[in-house]
């Protein structure tokens, strides 16, 4: 479904990014791990055309998407939920979930703004609420509720718990494991080995904008010593 060859990203003079290459296939949940600084975001920057790679290209679905702007990316199939959850402030909660909802793809259950209140009660709560006026955690519940108003094919999660309550990362990675039993691909950034090994089919840990090392969960929980290598702190 998503496909990174030999991507080569930079900020100016700054490369970051050095032949980074995975995929995503149908159905597959895939993480991609490494410390802060490694290189994660820009991935994930390069993938969704917010910032254009100078090397190396992505695919979606087997058509190149590497040089088109992010919206046409996103129309394609992808939905995002960056890292910051930059939601609208000065929407409402409701407003927030339906300002970019459609259905593109067809999907024949879509999902719809009655889904997304059932998947997660306390937005429902707040449905007139401002979007400046939530809590960390229930901004980061209306931003992937956002992204899958857009019924993406594919789902990409930057950060999906960094600083949130445990109760509220409990709820958002029960969220991805339902996602994953309805054949949602999805490919998330996070720093929760045990939650990232229980969910994934395969991970990608990266170290100075470049693959380190790639396998399933059975593989890293087996090897400890690459956890401490590549991801301790």
């Amino acid at each position: 479904m998503l496909r990174v060859d030999a991507i080569e990203s930079s900020y100016g003079a700054s490369q970051v990014l050095f032949g980074m290459s995975l995929d995503v296939n149908a159905g597959e949940v895939v993480t991609l791990m490494g410390r802060n600084g490694m290189g994660k975001t820009t991935t994930i920057r390069s993938i969704m055309g917010l910032m254009q790679p100078h090397g190396g290209a992505a695919y979606f679905e087997d058509q190149k998407i590497s040089g088109r702007p992010s919206h046409e990316i996103a129309k394609l199939g992808i939905g995002l939920v960056p890292e910051g959850r930059q939601i609208f402030p000065n929407l409402t909660v409701r407003e927030n979930l339906i300002a970019t909802a459609h259905n593109l793809a067809g999907n024949p259950d879509p999902w719809t703004l009655e889904k997304v209140l059932t998947r997660f009660p306390s937005l429902e709560a707040r449905i007139n609420g401002m979007g400046n006026e939530l809590s960390g955690g229930e901004q980061q519940m209306l931003a992937i509720g956002r992204a899958l108003m857009t019924n993406p094919k594919l789902l990409i999660l930057d950060e999906a718990t960094e600083g949130l309550a445990p109760q509220i990362r409990t709820e958002i990675w029960q969220c991805l494991e339902d996602l994953k039993v309805q054949g949602q691909s999805i490919l998330v950034i996070d720093k929760n080995v045990a939650a990232l090994t229980r969910i994934a089919n395969r991970h990608y840990i990266i170290e100075k904008g470049q693959v380190v090392w790639s396998g399933t969960s059975e593989a890293l929980l087996a090897q400890p010593e690459i956890q401490h290598q590549y991801l301790g702190v």
